[in-house]
C-alpha cells in the first residue's frame, strides 16, 4: 500500500466499487441498488431543476413538487420504513439514509434535505412513539403499493420557534399545549398552539410533529405532539422562508392552533393524580433523533467536496485552450493550470478533506447501525429490571463503566491471556452497548462539527479554484450553489457551538478515552507495518491531544482558576475542534486499509489497485499532517497561553548576562559567548536586558509536552513528498469526457 517510489499512480477517479469497499457496503446488494436509484434522481430530475433555474424561487411549485414523486418511485421515501410498514430494508437504516443523502447532495443538498425531512418528521415517532403510532404513521408515509389507492402522507418536524426565539436553546419553547376538554371517562382533548421558523416540508405537509411546553397545571412538562392538517383549528402553512440556499426544499414559517386528542402525544402518556404526564419530554425525543440525523447533515458537505474534484480538474486542464499560445499537444494545452504546483496542491487539500469527511460520516452511520439494536435491548433489560429513564438509567450506565473498562483492558491482551472474564463481558449486551455508545456520543457531534464547519471553508477553496467561473450560475458541478448551501448545513440541527458543547462533555468520558488510547496503539502498529501513510504522525498528535486534555483538567490559569470546566469554552471548544481533526484522519486511514484488504477480491478494483492505494496513502499522509499541525497549534496555545509571560523585574534583570561578562569569560571557557546568546538572556552593551518582552519562558513541568511537540514536528517528515506525489497523480488521472449532469 505504501511505497516510497510508486511505480503506478491513480488511473481513474474512484468508482462505485472502490467507494463500496471504503464505506463497507460492498456486501450489501440492497444498498448498492439504493445508491444507483438515488443517483438516478440526483443527476436526472434534480440536476435538470437546478440547471433550469429552479433555485431562483423561494416558492414551492409544481416543478419542485415533481421531486416528491421521483423520490417515491426510486424507493428513497420508503427506505426509512421496515418491510412490515411498506419499506424494503430490514434492520437499522443509518447507513442506507447516509448513502441517499450523499448521492443527492453530490448534485444539490436542498433536494437531499427535502427528501430526508420527511424521515426527520417520522423520527420522533419511530424512535419514541407507541407501537400504534409507529405502525400507523410509517405505513401512511410509505408510498402505496401497486393496486393500493391512497395518498402518501408527508410530514414536517416543527422544533424551531419563531423570531425572536429562533436563536435560543431547543429547551426553550414558546409553543404551548393545554387541556381543552376532559370529560369523565373520555380521552382528553388538547389545544396546541405552535408557531414555527424554518420548517422544512411545511409547504405540503399533511402532519407535523411539534415540540411544545405545558401551559396548564393539568399537563406536566414538555412533549411532542402529532398534528394533522384536518384537525379543527388553524393550519396556516405560513409564508415561504426567503432562503439564499437549499431552494429545492420547501421551507415556511407556519402558525398552528389545533385541537387534538391526547393520544397524539408521541410515546403516549400516563395520568397521575389527575395530571397528564407524557412518557417522554421533547428533549428526550430530540436527543434520540439528532444524535443520528446530524451524521447525514455532515455527509451533505462531504459529498460537495468530493463532487468538486472532477469539475476542477476539467477546468484546470482546459483553462488555456483556445488561445494562440496554446496549441494541441503542448504542455499548456494538455495541462493548463496543472502545470502550476499551487493549483494542484490546493486541489489535493480539497480532495483529502472530502475523503476524510466522508470516512468520518459513514463510520458514524455504521456505528449507529450497531448501536440501534443494542439500545433496544438495553431498554428492554432496564424495563425488566424496573429501571426508569432519566437519573436511574444514568446511574445504571455509570455502574457499567467498570466492567466496560475491564473488557477494553482484556481485549488488548493476547487471546490466550484473556480468560473467562473476557468472554463473559463480551457476551454482556449492556457492556457492549456502553462501549459503542461512548464512541457514538463523540463521533456524531464530531462529524457534524468538522464536516460542515471546516468543510464549508474548504468548499470555498474549491470554488476559488474555478476562478470567476466558480461563482456563476452555470458553473460545472454547481459549485457556487454548493458553497453557499454549506453555510446553512453548518447551522442545521445545532450550529458549531452546540456540537462543541456536547463534545466538551462526551470526549472526557473514561470509556471513550480508554478506546482513544487503544486507537493510538493501533495506529503505531499500522505505522510499523506500513510506514509513510501518516499513521505515525497521527498517533503522536493523538497522544499530544490526550496529554493536553489531562493537563488542562488539572491545571489552573495565571489567576488560579480551573482551566477545563463547563464555563471555560475558550479551553474546551478548541480542544473539541482538535479532536475532530484526529478522528477524521484516523477513519480515513482505516478506510484506506480496508481498500488494501478487500480491493484484490474485486476484479474491477484489482486492476490498477497499486496506483489507487498509493494515491490514497498519500492523501492519508497529507490529511494526517494537516491534522497534526492543527492539533499542535491548538494544544500549544492552550498549554502555554493561560500562563502569564515573565516580565523584566529586578530579579529577572539581575539574572541576565552582559555581553562584556561573556567576552571576559570567553578566554576561560571557549565558546561560552555563543552558547549563552543561544540559550540565555544576554544584555548587549548599553542595555539593562535584551530587547524583548521579558525573560525566556521556563518550561518547568512542561518538558513532556515540549518533547512531544518536537517529536510530532519530526513526524511530519515526508508529508510534503506525499503531497507532491498526489499532485502529480492529478495531472495523469483520466476523467470522463463530460460531467454526467446537468443534462
Amino acid at each position: 500500500m505504501l511505497l516510497d517510489k510508486p511505480t503506478e499512480t491513480l488511473r481513474t477517479l474512484p468508482g462505485d466499487d472502490v467507494r463500496a469497499i471504503l464505506w463497507r457496503f460492498a456486501h450489501r446488494y440492497d444498498l448498492q441498488m439504493l445508491v444507483q436509484s438515488a443517483r438516478g434522481v440526483a443527476r436526472g430530475p434534480v440536476a435538470r431543476l437546478v440547471a433550469d433555474g429552479a433555485r431562483n424561487s423561494h416558492d414551492w411549485n409544481e416543478h419542485k413538487a415533481g421531486l416528491l414523486k421521483a423520490y417515491d418511485e426510486a424507493g428513497l421515501t420508503g427506505a426509512f420504513m421496515d418491510p412490515a410498514q411498506g419499506g424494503f430494508i430490514e434492520g437499522p437504516k443509518n447507513l442506507a439514509l447516509a448513502l441517499i443523502v450523499f448521492e443527492l447532495s453530490w448534485v444539490d443538498a436542498g433536494a437531499a434535505t427535502g427528501c430526508m425531512a420527511g424521515d426527520l418528521a417520522l423520527a420522533p415517532i419511530h424512535g419514541r412513539g407507541t407501537p400504534e403510532q409507529r405502525d400507523f404513521y410509517l405505513r401512511m408515509a410509505c408510498p402505496p403499493k401497486p393496486g393500493e389507492e391512497r395518498q402518501v402522507w408527508r410530514g414536517a418536524f416543527a422544533l424551531t420557534e419563531p423570531l425572536p426565539y429562533v436563536g435560543v436553546e431547543t429547551g426553550v419553547l414558546s409553543g404551548k399545549v393545554r387541556v381543552a376538554e376532559w370529560k369523565d371517562g373520555k380521552e382528553p382533548l388538547l389545544q396546541v398552539d405552535k408557531r414555527g421558523r424554518f420548517i422544512t416540508n411545511m409547504g405540503f405537509a399533511n402532519f407535523v410533529t411539534a415540540a411544545v411546553d405545558t401551559a396548564d397545571p393539568r399537563l406536566k412538562g414538555s412533549c411532542m405532539v402529532i398534528l394533522h392538517d384536518s384537525d379543527p383549528g388553524v393550519w396556516d402553512r405560513g409564508t415561504p422562508t426567503k432562503k439564499l440556499v437549499h431552494q429545492l426544499s420547501s421551507t415556511c414559517d407556519p402558525s398552528l392552533s389545533l385541537k387534538v386528542p391526547a393520544s397524539r402525544i408521541i410515546g403516549g402518556y400516563k395520568i397521575k393524580d389527575g395530571v397528564i404526564v407524557p412518557n417522554f419530554s421533547h428533549n428526550e425525543i430530540i436527543e434520540a433523533v439528532f444524535r443520528r440525523t446530524r451524521v447525514t447533515v455532515g455527509l451533505m458537505t462531504a459529498a460537495k467536496l468530493l463532487s468538486a474534484v472532477e469539475p476542477v480538474i476539467r477546468y484546470q486542464r482546459g483553462r488555456f485552450r483556445g488561445g494562440d499560445a496554446s496549441t494541441p499537444g503542448s504542455p499548456r494545452y494538455d495541462f493548463g493550470l496543472q502545470m502550476k504546483e499551487d493549483a494542484l496542491h490546493r486541489l489535493v487539500d480539497v480532495w483529502a478533506t472530502g475523503e476524510a469527511a466522508a470516512s468520518l460520516g459513514f463510520a458514524a452511520a455504521r456505528l449507529f447501525d450497531e448501536v440501534d439494536p443494542l439500545e433496544l435491548k438495553k431498554d428492554e433489560i432496564f424495563a425488566a429490571r424496573g429501571i426508569e429513564r432519566g437519573r436511574a438509567q444514568f446511574r445504571a450506565m455509570t455502574a457499567l463503566e467498570k466492567d466496560a473498562l475491564e473488557y477494553l483492558r482484556l481485549s488488548r491482551l493476547p487471546e490466550s491471556a484473556r480468560g473467562e472474564k473476557y468472554n463473559t463481558l463480551h457476551a454482556d449486551l449492556l457492556v457492549q452497548f456502553a462501549i459503542l455508545d461512548a464512541q457514538a456520543n463523540v463521533l456524531c457531534p464530531s462529524c457534524k462539527l468538522w464536516n460542515t464547519g471546516h468543510g464549508a471553508t474548504v468548499m470555498r477553496e474549491a470554488v476559488s479554484l474555478m476562478g470567476g467561473y466558480g461563482i456563476t450560475e452555470d458553473c460545472p458541478g454547481f459549485l457556487g450553489h454548493k458553497w453557499t448551501d454549506a453555510q446553512l448545513e453548518a447551522t442545521y440541527e445545532g450550529p458549531e457551538a452546540v456540537q462543541r458543547r456536547q463534545l466538551s462533555v462526551t470526549m472526557t468520558n473514561q470509556l471513550f478515552l480508554a478506546q482513544f488510547q487503544q486507537w493510538i496503539g493501533e495506529l503505531r502498529e499500522i505505522a510499523g507495518q506500513r510506514p509513510g501513510g501518516g499513521a505515525c504522525t497521527l498517533a503522536t498528535a493523538m497522544q499530544m491531544w490526550l496529554w493536553t486534555l489531562k493537563h488542562l483538567q488539572e491545571a489552573t490559569d495565571a489567576n488560579g482558576k480551573d482551566l477545563y470546566s463547563s464555563n471555560r469554552q475558550g479551553v474546551a471548544f478548541p480542544l473539541a475542534d482538535a479532536l475532530c481533526w484526529l478522528l477524521a484522519a484516523r477513519q480515513f486511514i482505516l478506510d484506506a486499509l480496508e481498500l488494501e484488504r478487500k480491493g484484490p477480491e474485486n476484479p474491477t478494483v484489482a486492476e490498477g489497485l497499486d496506483g489507487t492505494l498509493q494515491f490514497y496513502s498519500d492523501l492519508c499522509h497529507v490529511q494526517s499532517a494537516r491534522a497534526a499541525g492543527e492539533v499542535g497549534r491548538i494544544c500549544a496555545e492552550l498549554v502555554f497561553g493561560y500562563n502569564r509571560h515573565p516580565a523584566w523585574d529586578n530579579a529577572a534583570c539581575a539574572a541576565c548576562y552582559t555581553a562584556d561578562d561573556l567576552d571576559a569569560l570567553e578566554g576561560l571557557v571557549p565558546g561560552i559567548a555563543s552558547i549563552a546568546r543561544a540559550h540565555a538572556d544576554v544584555a548587549e552593551p548599553g542595555q539593562n536586558h535584551p530587547a524583548k518582552a521579558g525573560p525566556c519562558v521556563c518550561f518547568e513541568g512542561l518538558e513532556t509536552f515540549t518533547k512531544m511537540r518536537m517529536r510530532m514536528d519530526g513526524c511530519l517528515t515526508g508529508a510534503r513528498l506525499a503531497k507532491d506525489r498526489a499532485a502529480e497523480a492529478l495531472t495523469k488521472v483520466m476523467i470522463p469526457e463530460a460531467l454526467d449532469y446537468p443534462l
